[in-house]
């Protein structure tokens, strides 16, 4: 999807290290990493004109990725970009990811976060929840921005409206939604930051519950939650199937009385 070195006299653009950006495998755009931003847009508006928009607007994959890429360029985009953006951003060791989450992705990210919510609620458990909040660490040379990520079992250190978050306390529970960009990359950026359980959905294998292995430094796939023990990937893609026929707030109510039939059985 990229490859670094790109010909000056092709790119439009001066100086060292550029390195060619691919959009969806349908644009590619070289990014100076010494932030030279009026080149870059120049190049990018010569490269889309040959293009039509509506083409490139409908890419299948909205993924943009660039190698070659300085820590203090990746932070210098993070903030031209701001917080108000749809954008999520992944820095790995010189690779930058961004990613533009679909409809269906937000949806079905936006679903499994009220669930989590839920399940703290039935199972009396405090909870902090961060969204997308961007994790890094630049002594690791790793950052990212989970669909949405939540403090369960460490919930109690964060004070307040406004708390400070101690950079050797990652969240406990991401969620990561996979439509059209493979999270490899981001695994392997969570696990580096310490991030306990993951649960993941893609198209191909539906929600999987991956929880971090001390031994491996990775992820090994869960039958169950950690957070939620009584949970396991099979209850959580019941959910997601009803959401297929029913509304959101009929598949919450369903997680209520399945918890609370739960509960009464095991009191009989």
């Amino acid at each position: 999807m990229y490859r670094s070195g790109v010909d000056e006299s092709e790119s439009g653009v001066t100086g060292v290290g550029v390195t060619e950006i691919a959009v969806s495998g349908k644009l590619s755009v070289p990014y100076n990493r010494d932030g030279d931003k009026d080149a870059i847009e120049t190049a990018m508006s010569r490269k889309i004109g040959e293009f039509e928009v509506e083409e490139f607007l409908s890419a299948p994959i909205p993924t943009l990725v660039l190698s070659n890429i300085r820590w203090t360029t990746y932070r210098s985009l993070l903030s031209d970009l701001g917080d108000r953006r749809s954008i999520r951003l992944t820095f790995d060791r010189g690779r930058l990811q961004l990613k533009m989450p679909s409809k269906l992705h937000e949806l079905i990210n936006r679903l499994l976060a009220r669930i989590v919510t839920t399940l703290t609620e039935e199972f009396d458990l405090e909870v902090v929840n961060l969204g997308s909040l961007t994790l890094e660490r630049e002594d690791l040379q790793r950052a990212a921005e989970p669909d949405t990520c939540f403090y369960i079992q460490n919930a109690r250190f964060l004070e307040g409206l406004d708390p400070e978050i101690p950079t050797n306390l990652p969240p406990d529970l991401a969620i990561e939604v996979d439509i059209t960009s493979p999270s490899t990359q981001r695994m392997g950026v969570y696990a580096a930051l310490g991030i306990a359980e993951v649960w993941r959905y893609t198209k191909r294998d539906r929600l999987k519950i991956y929880c971090l292995s001390p031994e491996s430094n990775g992820y090994m796939e869960s039958p169950s939650s950690l957070a939620f023990p009584m949970v396991s990937a099979e209850v959580l893609n019941g959910l997601l199937r009803e959401r297929e026929t029913k509304s959101e707030n009929q598949v919450i109510r369903s997680l209520r009385n399945w918890i609370r039939d739960r509960s009464i059985d095991s009191i009989n």
